[in-house]
């Protein structure tokens, strides 16, 4: 929401425009380390408890940001919350995953993944016109208003959805009814009577140990160069469409529409055909379901990203109409969430009961080149143009499309010969 005034913030806090991406930088890598203990712990304490809680203190840390006096102060209040933030996401798919069956979810995921692909999409339109029309401190207090009603609406209308917290809670409620009465102690199948400290030391050890898992580690490289890629890119298209175009700050922010439209078709018209194609292959073979079945659209995704970016690189490079490049953003839209939705159902199946911890695994990986990757940008694209700079993005899109073809044929071995024991 922030990046059309990175000049102003610049200049106002007297620093680089290099330091205020480090801003993004702060917050991004926090998202990925965030859901390391986030999502084990919602599997110990529910969902509902994570999220009320860690809405409530990333909605509060808002308002000091605003106020911040240093760009050291705003680095440091934007990774807190980045952690704290990151809550969506380290439990957003193991929500779907308690409340869809498989053959439901790819369409469903779709419209949650809107959230976390919109959001630096349309933050930076709204963004845009807040900082020209106010100031960039402003960004941070409207967020804070926000931020406090989703909060209050959550304590009124979310509900605990992960089924051993549900039967503990009602475990304890039929307890504490039969004291009044005979004392009766009662269990549920599949019951964890592991000490608390044991319960939560051995939820922490489960991103790593699904990490390691070789299709996992390589779809979160996928993910990686995608959110690497973007935010490098996000945080370029003021110096670009200003310098190169001579766009005003409100008219850069209109430009994020590009890859916005990109992910509303994609998620209109392509995303339910995940599910279609899995229920498919599921019949095909004797109604026997494997996460692979998520992956054969994901190779859309995997021809959009590179040829996208080539796209963008050289329209740029050349100075062509600006509709030549924002129109491949529409493109490089629909190749995110393509491969997204198609990786983070395949961790969802793959690891069904401790899907939040899978998809903690893969995104912690993506958040720290997506976070890192930014701040090196401005200097390749002044060492190598925006034409070489951005192409080196879609050389290393080129080297890992393959992979969704690799893991639909060779998945299932390697899952056999790499198992996780969690």
């Amino acid at each position: 929401m922030f990046t059309p005034g990175i000049a102003q913030i610049a200049e106002d806090l007297n620093c680089s425009t290099t330091a205020v991406i480090g801003t993004t930088t702060g917050y991004v890598v926090m998202l990925g380390i965030g859901p390391l203990l986030l999502a084990p712990l919602s599997e110990t304490f529910g969902r509902r408890n994570l999220y009320l809680t860690c809405f409530s203190i990333f909605a509060l840390l808002q308002i000091p940001t605003g106020f911040s006096p240093n760009i050291r102060f705003l680095i440091a209040i934007r990774s807190v919350a980045g952690f704290f933030g990151s809550v969506g996401v380290a439990n957003g798919g193991g929500t779907i995953s308690d409340m869809f069956i498989p053959s439901e979810r790819a369409g469903v995921f779709g419209w949650y993944l809107l959230g976390p692909l919109l959001g630096p999409t349309i933050g930076p339109l709204l963004g845009g016109v807040i900082v020209q029309q106010l100031s960039w401190r402003w960004t941070y207090w409207i967020m804070a208003i926000v931020s406090f009603v989703n909060t209050a609406a959550g304590y009124f209308l979310l509900r605990e959805t992960y089924v051993p917290r549900i039967l503990s809670q009602k475990k304890d409620e039929f307890e504490r009814d039969a004291s009044n009465s005979d004392g009766a102690k009662y269990s549920y199948e599949g019951e964890d009577t592991r000490p608390l400290r044991q319960r939560i030391g051995d939820s922490l050890k489960r991103p790593p140990k699904i990490f390691a898992q070789p299709i996992v580690a390589t779809m979160a490289v996928y993910q990686a160069l995608i959110f690497g890629t973007t935010f490098s890119i996000y945080t370029n298209m003021q110096k670009i469409y200003s310098e190169l175009y001579g766009f005003s700050t409100e008219q850069v922010g209109l430009l994020y529409l590009g890859p916005g439209l990109g992910f509303l078709f994609a998620v209109f018209f392509l995303v339910p055909r995940i599910d279609t194609v899995y229920k498919s292959l599921t019949a095909k073979h004797g109604d026997k379901a494997k996460p692979e079945y998520r992956l054969p659209l994901a190779n859309i995704g995997a021809v959009f990203i590179p040829v996208s970016l080539f796209w963008f690189a050289w329209t740029v490079e050349k100075h062509a109409h600006w509709f030549a490049s924002i129109s491949a953003t529409f493109f490089y839209g629909i190749g995110q969430v393509m491969i997204l939705n198609s990786t983070q159902n395949y961790y969802i199946d793959s690891f069904e009961k401790y899907a939040a911890s899978a998809i903690a695994a893969g995104t912690v990986f993506r958040s720290i080149v997506g976070g890192i990757v930014p701040l090196a940008a401005p200097g390749l694209f002044e060492s190598l143009g925006y034409g070489w700079g951005i192409s080196v993005f879609a050389i290393v899109g080129v080297v890992l499309a393959p992979a969704p073809i690799l893991f639909y044929v060779f998945g299932e071995r390697i899952r056999e010969r790499f198992p996780v024991n969690l």
